[in-house]
């Protein structure tokens, strides 16, 4: 037993495309999403840390790296299937839990399966750095969409990514880094114009004057 399936497997992440059976102008793998994530966490948490909050960069880095390991085993499921209901996402969950720990007990050194079990389990949590993660997730999925949508693709499920997206991020705006974030960023997202962009803008002031 040693780590070549672990490495080996890292493979598998770039042709397992997002967002599947979905036409797109762009496609983005799972390893490439990870890293993009991983980019996005990293700029939260030095705000985060700016403002005088603690980040344990290593549990970050775990967390924002290894958050879609999962998909190896299960691919990446279709959002709107995804997102059907709280019931089904826990079922996804248990069932990516149950894969990774069984690659990890089959697979893994015994001296490496305690941290590797945490690093493929689930990432997002009440923690900072969990919180992090969330809104660093969402943010990549945002841009995905929004890189689909000025380029006209014509699938509506990339609005409907977009507008969880930006629900998500916005419900997350207590933390420092997501309102530095919602104040100096999306304004720049939003000045960008093609066809379609009015509808974009409408989106975001719909849920940033929900309050």
């Amino acid at each position: 037993m040693g780590m070549h399936q672990y490495l080996s497997g890292l493979n598998e992440l770039e042709m397992i495309s997002r967002a599947p059976g979905y036409f797109k102008y762009q496609p983005h793998s799972v390893a490439a999403h990870s890293w993009k994530v991983t980019q996005a966490a990293q700029f939260l948490g030095d705000v985060e840390e700016q403002a005088g909050n603690d980040v344990d960069w290593r549990m970050l880095y775990e967390k924002a790296l290894n958050h879609d390991m999962a998909e190896r085993f299960i691919g990446d499921i279709r959002t709107p299937v995804k997102y059907a209901s709280q019931e089904l996402r826990q079922m996804l969950a248990n069932v990516e839990t149950s894969l990774s720990d069984s690659f990890v007990e089959a697979e893994i050194p015994a001296e490496l399966q305690a941290a590797y079990k945490r690093r493929l389990h689930e990432g997002k949590d009440d923690t900072l750095e969990g919180r992090i993660l969330a809104v660093a997730d969402k943010i990549d999925l945002l841009y995905e969409a929004f890189g689909e949508l000025q380029k006209g693709n014509p699938e509506p499920v990339f609005l409907d990514i977009y507008r969880e997206s930006l629900e998500t991020i916005f419900a997350f705006r207590d933390m420092p880094s997501v309102a530095y974030f919602i104040r100096e960023v999306l304004p720049e997202l939003l000045n960008d114009q093609f066809p379609g962009s009015e509808t974009l803008q409408r989106i975001y002031i719909s849920i940033f004057n929900a309050e």
